[in-house]
């Protein structure tokens, strides 16, 4: 699925206003009234250049886009925070925690 789909599934179309905050080193984005920030005209989403950096994605670097519909919320997870929620995951598993 591609962010314009992800974007029109969660009913944000080009010119939508959006609110776009850093939490816990992922950039989570929602729905504003008047904020500076909008789907563009391609559906493009943007993640401001001081966003990216703070949640060090690199340019050209794929990310994880998850949206919550029914909280008219979208979240942007930068490849090194899914790699190491799923290497903790995997270890785990493999039962190299305690906690089964």
């Amino acid at each position: 699925m591609t962010a314009q789909h992800l974007l029109h599934s969660i009913g944000w179309s080009p010119g939508h206003r959006l609110d776009i905050q850093l939490r816990l080193g992922m950039v989570v984005i929602t729905s504003a009234q008047d904020d500076r920030y909008q789907v563009g005209s391609r559906g493009e989403l943007p993640l401001p250049a001081s966003a990216r950096q703070m949640c060090r994605i690199e340019p050209g670097q794929p990310v994880l886009l998850a949206a919550f519909i029914t909280h008219d919320l979208l979240v942007v997870h930068p490849v090194g925070t899914v790699a190491r929620l799923l290497t903790d995951l995997h270890r785990q598993l493999a039962g190299g925690d305690s906690d089964r």
